[in-house]
């Protein structure tokens, strides 16, 4: 069999891709973040994104579903709550370096946890420039691995040069949470 395709005068329509994790991850905390109400489309229900949904809801965030891949974030203002119990974070390494940083600007404790595969994944790449703004971030494993406690507070703006091939960058506070 041949196929043979010809030019179109013109092609209109609308192409939806799947839910990507990296966007998806990002998207619930920048949302929850908010100054109101953000519906998200296309997010990927993965277990590791939904991790990140189940933290941000421990941390005081409403967050609807009423389809699969859509999600009705009511934003509070940066201003998040204590949560009650530890958050677990699975085997999702993003939401646990993505929370501990938002986490460690809060003014109180936390504690992020995760299954055992997680358990093992060191957080020093997270835990150094943190602590070096100013936060208070304790690996309760060995070798910088989960448990982490955070005591969170006023970070400061550093200039941090990573180990390795990522360059060095300027980390500046860009908002605090509300007092």
């Amino acid at each position: 069999m041949e196929l043979r395709v010809k030019r179109a005068a013109r092609i209109d329509l609308e192409i939806t891709v799947p839910g990507d994790k990296s966007i998806s991850h990002r998207a619930v905390i920048v949302a929850a973040l908010s100054n109101g109400v953000c519906t998200l489309n296309g997010f990927l229900p993965s277990e590791d994104c939904m991790h990140t949904v189940n933290a941000m809801r421990a941390l005081g965030i409403k967050i609807e579903q009423p389809e699969a891949t859509k999600l009705i974030v009511h934003g509070k203002r940066r201003v998040l709550t204590a949560p009650t119990a530890e958050i677990n974070c699975g085997n999702s390494g993003t939401t646990m370096r993505l929370v501990a940083g938002l986490l460690a600007g809060q003014k109180f404790e936390s504690r992020l946890v995760g299954d055992p595969g997680l358990l093992k994944r060191p957080m020093d790449r997270v835990i150094a420039p943190l602590s070096e703004m100013g936060a208070s971030i304790v690996a309760e494993g060995p070798d910088q691995t989960p448990p982490l406690r955070i005591v969170g507070g006023s970070l400061r703006g550093i200039h941090y040069r990573p180990a390795g091939r990522f360059g060095e960058f300027t980390i500046v506070r860009l908002w605090q949470a509300p007092k």
